[in-house]
């Protein structure tokens, strides 16, 4: 075993799950969540660092905070970093656990998927241009199937995906080698009714936190409008709200919505991890923290006599 991880849709407390774990098993978190590599996009992201805290020790953790919001971050350098931590890792004898809901980000590591930094095609990108979110979504289409619909949130990103897809098809003697990871996988889930009010409690929550305040403070650095859409959820939602394009009830509701779409979304990208050959042992998230951690770490000592 290599590597341990933790998944699940949002809102299941797999952060708090995977913390737990590393302070009994000695290791480190390496983050496995698209957005909150950006530097002060907290309340959105749902950071929460102080569950990196386990009765006064604080568990070092990886890949958040890495760069300024505003900037495009993806999978080909989410790969690179994750590699250079996990080396490190590694080369101290320390465990890391892999712990995020970016289903994408986490296949990347474990399928070994090598990715490339594929350049911008300026002359496609203008002659895509043309065409509706709509029309984007069925070119992508005739290049690959489309398992979730991150690829086509916005029409810039499915204008990126097509341009990328095109890249790939294009230049079929890159390589795409990677190391071998072998990962005990462990995920957190509740009934779905109960993972909606999780989440309709949580926004609530961010809310009363300052999460409208967080917003308007990355406007004040210069982070315009579509790059917070660009973004999703929260950002997307209540960048809409500050244009007045929605009024305060208009964006709770809609965002409650979204966010309960993305976590169906996030099981069904797990659900095709399963699919496809990998085990996720699922531990129920009404247990108690101690329930849950004695069931991980008997499994553990499983996997690890095999």
């Amino acid at each position: 075993m290599d590597l341990i991880t933790v998944l699940g849709p949002t809102a299941t407390g797999k952060t708090q799950f995977a913390v737990q774990l590393a302070n009994i098993t000695g290791g480190e978190i390496i983050s496995a969540d698209s957005r909150q590599v950006y530097r002060g996009m907290d309340i959105g992201t749902g950071k929460d660092l102080s569950d990196y805290t386990v009765n006064g020790k604080s568990i070092p953790y990886h890949l958040i905070d890495i760069v300024d919001a505003g900037e495009k971050y993806n999978v080909f350098r989410y790969q690179s970093d994750f590699l250079e931590v996990y080396n490190k890792l590694k080369s101290k004898n320390v465990l890391p656990v892999l712990c995020g809901g970016s289903g994408m980000y986490i296949e990347a590591v474990l399928k070994g998927y090598k990715l490339i930094n594929v350049p911008v095609n300026e002359e496609l990108r203008m002659s895509l241009e043309k065409y509706s979110l709509p029309e984007l979504e069925q070119k992508l289409k005739q290049y690959k199937n489309l398992h979730n619909k991150t690829d086509v949130d916005t029409k810039k990103r499915a204008i990126r995906a097509v341009e990328i897809a095109e890249y790939y098809k294009t230049h079929p003697d890159i390589d795409f080698s990677f190391p071998e990871i072998k990962s005990l996988i462990f995920g957190i889930k509740f009934e779905r009714e109960t993972v909606k009010e999780r989440i309709t409690y949580r926004l609530k929550e961010r809310l009363r936190q300052g999460m409208i305040d967080e917003v308007e403070a990355l406007q004040k650095q210069g982070i315009n409008t579509d790059t917070l859409e660009y973004y999703g959820l929260e950002y997307k939602f209540i960048a809409k709200f500050l244009k007045k394009e929605l009024s305060y009830n208009q964006m709770v509701e809609k965002l409650n919505v979204a966010i309960h779409q993305f976590s169906k979304r996030q099981m069904t990208w797990f659900r095709k991890m399963e699919r496809q050959g990998f085990k996720i042992y699922w531990i129920d998230g009404e247990l108690p923290d101690d329930k849950k951690i004695s069931t991980a770490m008997g499994i553990i000592k499983t996997y690890s006599s095999l």
